[in-house]
């Protein structure tokens, strides 16, 4: 594809394609012209670089997040769709996190998120000031919650690529996991009737049960100050 067929958006989305597949280590310039059927020159042309590819990526993907119609949906279950539309967005893309902690992802699609997560506790009735920090709080807990899911995703993954059967080798892991948790009581006594099974419904209540905690203190605040 001639550099002046290409454009941006199409490098960008796939791009994301490959990210998806590789990773960050998989994304190379070369490899990405191929796919679009280029030369590795004509995509820099259009990003100028693999860095600033990489940013271009990160923040294309907040553009998935659905923001909420504020007027038709009560600022509590707004927060929620849009913290479970964010946990949902990294699982998806696990080389975000990554991605975002060696580059600076400040873009449109980020920054669309931002604005619309601000006006749903400025609607609830927060300070322009309390309503950042709301946000801040949300956004650390769905962050973190998301990555220890991605992390146990990327461990079960690494496991498969060993070769031999993977249930088999991820039930050697679990019970390794639970020969250590059994010398200490309180992991004794909570990883009886552990299974991998549990661990999806699991990784689903500490999203609602962490947003219902934080939701309920950010509600007392605003029933404090009338």
């Amino acid at each position: 594809m001639p550099r002046e067929t290409l454009t941006r958006g199409q490098i960008v989305r796939a791009a994301v394609e490959l990210l998806d597949s590789d990773g960050i280590e998989g994304l190379s310039m070369r490899q990405l012209g191929g796919r679009l059927g280029s030369a590795a020159t004509s995509v820099y042309w259009h990003v100028q670089s693999k860095e600033n590819l990489v940013v271009l990526a990160c923040d294309a993907v907040w553009e998935e997040i659905d923001l909420p119609d504020l007027d038709g949906t009560d600022w509590r279950g707004a927060a929620t769709t849009m913290a479970k539309g964010m946990y949902a967005m990294i699982l998806g893309h696990p080389w975000l996190v990554p991605a975002m902690s060696t580059h600076l992802v400040y873009g449109p699609g980020k920054a669309r998120h931002d604005d619309h997560l601000l006006g749903v506790f400025e609607t609830a009735g927060f300070t322009a000031r309390d309503a950042d920090q709301a946000t801040k709080v949300v956004f650390t807990f769905v962050l973190g919650t998301a990555v220890g899911a991605a992390s146990e995703a990327a461990w079960k993954a690494r496991l498969s690529r060993g070769g031999g059967d993977e249930t088999e080798r991820l039930q050697e892991t679990i019970t390794r996991m639970t020969e250590v948790a059994m010398r200490f009581p309180r992991l004794r006594a909570q990883s009886e009737g552990w299974s991998a099974d549990d661990q999806g419904a699991t990784a689903e209540h500490d999203l609602d049960f962490g947003l219902q905690t934080i939701l309920d203190g950010l509600e007392a605040q605003l029933d404090a100050r009338g």
